[in-house]
């Protein structure tokens, strides 16, 4: 049985934590850094916990892995509000709140088969990051929904 002063899953040496993720996002969060299990990470997941900051929450602990600036910049368009902490040998070495950056760079795929940022042309795709979405530089399409599945971080 676990109080509110137990730790449900244990710390790890080496590695990140993403906290603060809206609650039922984490899997979203592990799709979009490529996680899938496969890789080797160990990886502890906790979903929908309380959280006095958002209600509800979700946390990852993955194991052997600093995140890129990179996929904080992606993570921070489905988990606006997620803290991000890097574990050195079981102490907080760095933390810090993802922000949502003006624009993405070649980690998202615009939806229009028009745009000039499809397969066929060499062409980055580039999006305006905005309150309620992304809209492509180029073609100007606006996406609103949940995008993860056109998110690709290399």
């Amino acid at each position: 049985m676990t109080d509110d002063h137990q730790l449900r899953v244990g710390k790890i040496r080496n590695g990140t934590v993403i906290d603060h993720v809206t609650g039922g996002q984490a899997l979203t969060v592990l799709a979009i850094l490529d996680i899938d299990g496969s890789g080797g990470e160990e990886i502890s997941v906790g979903m929908n916990v309380p959280s006095d900051r958002i209600g509800r929450k979700d946390i990852l602990k993955i194991e052997g892995r600093e995140l890129s600036q990179e996929e904080v910049d992606v993570l921070s368009l489905v988990a606006p509000d997620a803290t991000i902490n890097i574990v050195r040998e079981y102490d907080v070495a760095e933390k810090h709140r993802v922000e949502r950056p003006e624009e993405v760079v070649g980690v998202l795929s615009c939806p229009n088969a028009n745009c000039i940022t499809t397969e066929r042309e060499p062409v980055e795709s580039r999006f305006a990051v905005l309150a309620d979405g992304v809209r492509c530089a180029y073609c100007g399409t606006l996406i609103r929904e949940a995008f993860a599945d056109r998110i690709e971080v290399e």
